[in-house]
């Protein structure tokens, strides 16, 4: 018997001058639980394609692009920070009138999501954790150093240019994979793309000069997670050249009741494990959404 088919549309959204792309399938009843679908660096909603062809027929799916990614359009002034990505997607959230969600946080995901679920605990039915980091002994020497970057140090603007190049963005991709016949191609040249769109590496580099605010938030949200328990999921590749097994088995210190899978495989872990993957959200969605 074939499975069924997920329609999803795909439409912008218009939030404080941004005007904000998102997939969202359309499930087959109108109570399904609801997953907002946060992607990570440099990528897009369409790194969740294949979960949402998935899923999408049973669940209601909802992946934004950040400002700065995908077929987001943001002003040419904005500020490209982790607090303004926070604050955008807190909009797009309040936009399209979601209340209550399971939120799946991947790579800069994760500091995104959790400003969110700081500032609104009360929509948080749960999380699912898929190599995003919030603890120190998650952070790999080449994460740290890259995160120890300044506009002041010398050479800082080339090494992050280099990473943004075809070459870099598919090492993120293939890095620590078995097999990297089972990388499609398609979405690293997709990320590409968009990034060697006019502004996009400019704000990449922004981004990434701030990403040490969001080690200054890890106690925080560490305690975050110790006050309010969310049930949550982690599915996590093992062999990520950024944020290594150890950021994984850490979130069990403050959230022991967690369900933690690890995974042989790197960075982008739905690209290659996405059979295995799916079964154990939507197991996890049918349990907490009730």
């Amino acid at each position: 018997m074939l499975a069924p088919v997920t329609r999803t549309v795909h439409r912008h959204l218009e939030v404080d001058g941004v005007r904000v792309f998102y997939r969202e399938s359309l499930p087959d009843r109108t109570d399904a639980p609801v997953l907002l679908l946060l992607h990570g660096f440099p990528s897009g909603s369409h790194q969740f394609r294949g979960l949402i062809d998935v899923l999408g027929s049973h669940y209601r799916l909802i992946a934004p692009d950040y400002p700065g990614f995908g077929h987001t359009q943001a002003p040419d002034d904005f500020t490209y920070s982790f607090d303004r990505l926070a604050d955008i997607t807190d909009g797009f959230v309040q936009g399209l009138g979601l209340d209550r969600f399971v939120m799946y946080v991947f790579d800069f995901g994760a500091p995104v999501g959790l400003r969110i679920a700081e500032r609104h605990p009360e929509r948080i039915a749960g999380l699912i954790v898929q190599n995003g980091n919030a603890y120190d002994e998650g952070l790999s020497d080449a994460a740290r150093g890259l995160i120890g970057l300044t506009p002041g140090t010398p050479g800082a603007h080339d090494a992050i240019q280099g990473m943004l190049t075809l070459d870099g963005t598919r090492g993120q991709y293939v890095t620590g994979v078995a097999d990297p016949d089972l990388i499609a191609p398609d979405g690293y040249t997709l990320d590409q793309h968009f990034l060697d769109q006019p502004g996009r590496k400019q704000a990449q580099e922004q981004l990434i000069f701030d990403y040490r605010s969001n080690l200054e938030r890890y106690d925080a949200w560490q305690a975050w997670l110790r006050q309010h328990t969310p049930p949550t999921l982690i599915t996590w590749g093992s062999n990520d050249p950024f944020f290594p097994e150890p950021g994984a088995r850490a979130y069990l210190r403050d959230l022991p009741d967690a369900e933690l899978h690890l995974f042989d495989t790197g960075h982008f872990a739905l690209e290659t494990h996405l059979p295995e993957i799916a079964p154990l959200i939507a197991d996890f969605l049918d349990r907490t959404w009730k």
